[in-house]
């Protein structure tokens, strides 16, 4: 992962920036090659995405669900 994209994923939980927070940890889990990086990022794009009551929780479900990682 980018400093830039680690810089920007600080600043958003500082201005506690929900969909921010989502898109920018989505983009942290398409950037990194490693599986369990991957998911991690997902899983707090999810959060962050049911905190907010945002509809992007179906994509990122169905990507935890693809890996393995949620029923």
């Amino acid at each position: 992962m980018s400093k830039g994209l680690d810089d920007a994923l600080l600043q958003a939980h500082v201005r506690q920036d929900l969909s921010a927070l989502v898109d920018l940890y989505t983009k942290a889990a398409d950037v990194v090659e490693d599986l369990d990086a991957e998911c991690f990022y997902l899983t707090h794009a999810y959060i962050f995405a049911l905190d907010f009551g945002d509809a992007r929780a179906n994509a990122l479900h169905v990507r935890l669900v693809h890996h393995g990682r949620e029923a």
